[in-house]
């Protein structure tokens, strides 16, 4: 049979993650502090004195446009203000070291989740997790939690010597699939790996010991996309077009107008690598990183500690909504006497709790215990309620180097399906759960609030960013501007603020181009907005999970927003350089200039993703195949893999 498609990338070196320098983190703050001022100098300006009236609504929605994008500025520079890591300590030797009580060994459990993907994709990961070294008095079960109750996954448990759960039904997905392995484990500490997440052996050895520390709930590591596409060189996809020479020629002219010296480079936009090295580990300084799942180990006491409390807190939320609603009194009759039906043809018993002196001879539901909240981003949910239990005063450690590899989206579908999903989950939690200000994380501190608001506002930004994207396209078609006039005192004040930014940024960011966030950003808007209207109707997000197969599709209606986005701003700017060529006073150079040049980056931004609906696997340049012995290894239709 074929060989994966990853193998090829197997070779691929692990990037080693550097600190910032103390020099480094100090321009930084100086820059960013420039930033700040400029920024509010320019924002005073705008309002008192460069209002249009002539187009005074178009130029008040622009001026508040640009006065939220500088408040979501302010969040996201106090989220990466400075890196703080976490001192990394050896494994605990004692269950008292750990922060656990009793005699024995400390027990370790590797839950390996799974729904629909196949064995290709899973036991490369087995492999890797029974390659683990193991600390000194660690006990460690490797758990495949298969919430497709598949018998060929019971069948490769088996052969690989690893523990098989299955569960009827899937609810809560893959909370729900969390929850039932770990009431059949007795673990201290549970590492979550997704279908595809090979550790490395060193895993366990680097991050139990910030468990030391007994009010460590989880640490976080990094996600690495091993199997990002390398991209082609100019030369190599020009040359079938036009020749050796020609493609030489224009190869170099296109080097120098992108930046770039492939195309074709991470075309879905996947690279993790500036949210977990500048946003997560800058976290880590107030212990507010979040848990983003795969590569994460957790102390369950945490976990039960937490899902005990909140038991009790939505136990009373439906007693006082019992004692208010009749409906909800007339439903749960009903639902009882359904139930109770159904138990006695299955022979069980009914999953009701007893009644109450509030609820007399009726029964309510029974409230599930759920150590990961049932919920479609139920890592940044369970994070939430971990961090606002300020009695046992539950932290984050952001672990900063790379301790697992796993794959990226290989196609429109799967990165569409990814984006959706993080999208949604995360609305969906700050509108209907909204923990910055409602009882649900009244016991944050003001610095985890701060973090929060920061997730919370890039989602929002949605709602302001379009005015600001469409803002040049109107001023285009009808020659109205946001500003009184494109004067040197204009440029005077918004050219300090775009170049400090720039160079703060530059720095901040450790050589990761910081342009590649923000243009996924953009082209992940017209999704974004999706998903937000989905929650705004009620709806739940799903739970897909994100395909894990390269699936060689055009897919343009996933982007079919974005190129006619793109179409427009076209429209604008041939619309504009006809009116000027007419000579139309309306439409001098400073005004085509200013707005050619933002329509232009922002149709490049949109137009990125459409690129990617017409790159196909076999662009990619071949990789050299890597040894034999490793092919060997990691063969998952042969005998069990050992990668020790």
């Amino acid at each position: 049979m074929p060989r994966p498609y990853f193998q090829r990338y197997e070779n691929r070196p692990v990037p080693q993650i550097s600190p910032m320098s103390a020099q480094r983190e100090m321009l930084w703050q100086f820059l960013a502090g420039m930033t700040v001022s400029f920024a509010l100098y320019y924002l005073h300006w705008r309002w008192t004195a460069s209002l249009n009236p002539d187009a005074l609504l178009f130029s008040v929605v622009v001026a508040l446009a640009e006065t939220l994008c500088f408040l979501g500025t302010l969040l996201f520079f106090h989220d990466i203000w400075r890196e703080d890591d976490t001192p990394q300590k050896p494994p605990p030797l004692t269950r008292a070291e750990a922060g656990l009580y009793g005699e024995g060994p400390i027990k370790v459990d590797v839950f390996l989740t799974s729904f629909d993907e196949t064995e290709d994709i899973l036991a490369p990961s087995i492999a890797a997790l029974r390659a683990l070294e193991i600390p000194e008095n660690v006990q460690l079960e490797i758990w495949l939690c298969d919430d497709g109750d598949r018998s060929e996954m019971a069948e490769l448990a088996r052969r690989t010597g690893i523990l098989y759960a299955r569960r009827d039904g899937n609810r809560g997905f893959k909370a729900g699939n969390l929850r039932q392995a770990l009431f059949r484990s007795r673990c201290d500490f549970l590492v979550i790996c997704d279908a595809d997440t090979r550790v490395f052996p060193g895993f366990l050895e680097h991050t139990l010991g910030y468990f030391r520390d007994p009010r460590v709930a989880w640490v976080q590591t990094p996600h690495w996309f091993y199997d990002i596409p390398m991209g082609r060189s100019w030369q190599a996809a020009l040359a079938p077009f036009f020749g050796s020479r020609g493609a030489a020629a224009l190869g170099y002219g296109m080097r120098w107008l992108t930046g770039r010296d492939k195309i074709g480079v991470d075309p879905f936009l996947s690279d993790p690598v500036l949210f977990f090295d500048v946003i997560q580990r800058r976290r880590n300084r107030n212990g507010a990183s979040f848990c983003c799942g795969a590569g994460s180990i957790h102390r369950t006491e945490a976990l039960f500690r937490s899902a005990l409390s909140r038991q009790g807190v939505d136990l009373e939320k439906l007693q006082r909504r019992w004692r208010l609603s009749w409906y909800l009194r007339l439903k749960f009759a009903l639902c009882r006497l359904s139930r109770q039906s159904i138990d006695r043809l299955k022979g069980r018993k009914s999953s009701f709790l007893p009644a109450t002196e509030d609820t007399p001879g009726l029964l309510l539901p029974a409230v599930e215990l759920q150590p990961f909240r049932y919920h479609v981003s139920e890592d940044l949910m369970t994070s939430i309620l971990l961090h606002s239990d300020r009695t046992a005063g539950w932290k984050s450690v952001y672990h900063p180097q790379v301790e697992s590899r796993m794959l990226s989206p290989w196609s429109m579908e799967a990165w569409a399906t990814q984006r959706l999903k993080y999208a949604g989950g995360t609305l969906d939690i700050m509108l209907r759960a909204n923990p910055i200000w409602t009882a649900l994380g009244r016991g944050l501190g003001w610095r985890h609030r701060l973090h929060y608001a920061a997730t919370f506002w890039s989602y929002l930004s949605m709602l302001w960013v379009p005015v600001l994207m469409l803002a040049p396209v109107l001023v285009l078609f009808t020659g109205w501007t946001p500003v009184s006039a494109y004067s040197a005192e204009f440029f005077r004040h918004l050219l300090p603020v775009l170049i400090f930014n720039e160079m703060a940024m530059a720095v901040t960011c450790k050589g990761y181009n910081p342009h590649q966030g923000q243009i996924g950003s953009i082209t992940a808007l017209p999704l974004q907005l999706r998903a937000f209207a989905s929650v705004l109707r009620g709806r739940h997000p799903q739970f897909p999970t994100t395909p894990k197969t390269p699936m060689v599709s055009l897919m343009l209606r996933r982007v079919a927003p974005n190129l006619f986005l793109v179409g427009l701003m076209s429209l604008a700017a041939i619309y504009a350089f006809v009116q000027f060529w007419l000579e139309n006073p309306d439409y001098g150079l400073p005004l085509i200039a200013v707005n050619l040049f933002w329509l232009g980056w922002n149709a490049l931004a949109l137009g990125r993703i459409g690129l990617a609906a017409f790159w196909h696997p076999d662009q990619e340049p071949e990789v050299p195949s890597f040894p034999s012995s490793l092919a060997e290894d990691i063969d998952v239709h042969g005998p069990t893999p050992n990668l020790t």
